[in-house]
């Protein structure tokens, strides 16, 4: 392999909210150097020991830059240890890996004479881009402002990392059903059908929808055909014929479908053989109804599952619940107000209401958690409704995902249009990533609930506001 020249290879200066979203960050750059600032490592070891949820990921973070760097001399840190080895396959890094000491930089280089961290890690990616000349130094941060004040300053290249970006826009994630022009039957020219059971299974060419993934739903603009993507075949696919009015008479808790894509929705949250559930849409879609009625349908009248847990992200301000009084689910109650709601909507229509309501939460075995207790735990036979899921980053709902054991459902919701998180964009949050990773899972389902149901008002609020 030819040498790469000098001024090709680039190097990265990292923030420290980009070690906090992927810790092992610095192995994502293949043949270029990376370079951390001793301000990045300062920050890193202040939130290492806070009580806030992303301490974990600091520690990680500087266990990893510790074991690239621990036979490392003063003078290699400075200069760069060699990434190779670190990994395999064609994105493997093989580049260098730096300490810098942003502390001790010359005043006669400090564009900017605050003290603040982030002025003091561009000062340093503008010091490296004067030195490294005409090799191109890049900023990688995931703080918008940051990025402008860097640019304003005059480095030539800041970005923010998209190594776990998987799609370029929102408009292009998967909304878990195609949509066909006209009739579905007018596309097919030959199909093979059998019954099982009840049944009935369609086996057409896989040209007809070439970029197909499992329990895709499929409608067509007529409203008469509806059917799931069952498996895929290098040359076919095979569709379970649902019907549009079948699909529209599931129920669930005394909850009817509004519109077909809350009865494409109901039919995968009823699902035994589907582990996991992501609902994405606008508020008052019926994210939270859907879910909580499913669950409680499976808990209580069929006895699919023993219990429900419902968690939430919750605010940064609220990350140590220690402030607010009582136990952890009395804690958890104020953050989970829209699961009450819920349940109050399911039984209006009861006598008593309060007393159906504590009846159902203790024969259901419905169990407020925080998302920040649930690492370590193993959850089995049960269904675990993850709520705002957007404000998590995909490490957070790895850890979540890694909870759930034998027999259990995990049901995430959340609107990509409320993201609260400093760092997440909805090309970036953890609800995205989740998205398309699991896509082509054959044991997960996506259902994008465009239309409001929650009011007039709110539906206007929704498409004009």
């Amino acid at each position: 392999m030819p040498r790469k020249k000098a001024n090709e290879t680039k190097t990265y200066v990292l923030d420290t909210n980009i070690l906090l979203h992927e810790p092992l960050a610095f192995l994502s750059f293949q043949e270029h150097d990376v370079v951390v600032p001793m301000t990045v490592l300062e920050e890193l070891d202040y939130i290492k020991d806070s009580k806030k949820d992303v301490a974990r990921d600091a520690r990680i973070s500087i266990r990893s830059m510790e074991d690239v760097l621990h036979d490392a001399t003063p003078e290699q840190m400075t200069e760069g240890v060699t990434l190779a080895g670190r990994g395999s396959g064609i994105t493997a890094p093989s580049g260098k890996f730096s300490i810098f000491s942003d502390l001790e930089l010359p005043e006669d280089h400090h564009v900017f004479t605050s003290n603040e961290n982030d002025n003091r890690i561009i000062n340093a990616a503008l010091y490296l881009q004067e030195q490294k000349s005409p090799g191109q130094v890049v900023l990688v941060t995931k703080d918008i402002n940051m990025r402008l004040k860097a640019k304003g300053a005059g480095l030539a290249h800041v970005e923010d990392y998209r190594t776990d970006q998987l799609i370029s826009d929102i408009k292009y994630l998967s909304k878990g059903y195609h949509t066909f022009e006209g009739r579905f039957w007018e596309r097919v020219k030959s199909v093979e059908s059998r019954a099982e059971g009840r049944d009935t299974v369609h086996t057409i060419a896989k040209n007809i929808l070439p970029e197909a993934y499992i329990n895709e739903f499929i409608l067509d603009e007529s409203g008469e055909f509806a059917g799931l993507v069952e498996s895929i075949n290098e040359d076919s696919l095979e569709i379970l014929d649902l019907g549009v009015e079948r699909l529209m008479s599931r129920h669930a808790w005394g909850i009817n479908p509004k519109n077909v894509p809350q009865a494409m929705a109901l039919h995968a949250l009823l699902d035994p053989h589907i582990d996991l559930v992501i609902l994405t849409g606008p508020a008052g879609s019926g994210k939270t109804l859907l879910a909580l009625a499913a669950a409680l349908e499976m808990v209580v009248e069929k006895n699919m599952y023993d219990k429900i847990i419902v968690t939430r992200s919750t605010p940064e301000i609220a990350e140590s619940i220690g402030f607010l009084p009582g136990t952890e689910e009395e804690k958890m109650a104020p953050w989970l107000a829209a699961i009450t709601d819920s349940l109050e909507v399911l039984h209006k229509n009861d006598e008593n209401v309060k007393g159906s309501m504590n009846y159902i939460m203790e024969k259901a075995n419905i169990q407020f958690k925080s998302v920040n207790f649930m690492r370590g735990r193993s959850i089995q036979n049960a269904i675990v409704i993850l709520d705002e899921s957007q404000n998590l980053t995909a490490s957070q709902l790895k850890t979540i995902i890694t909870r759930c054991g034998e027999g259990t459902k995990l049901i995430c919701s959340g609107n990509l249009a409320q993201i609260d998180s400093n760092y997440l964009s909805a090309v970036t949050s953890g609800l995205t990533y989740l998205v398309e990773k699991f896509k082509n899972f054959s044991g997960s389902a996506t259902l994008n609930l465009d239309g409001v149901v929650r009011s007039r008002l709110a539906d206007f609020a929704e498409r004009h506001l």
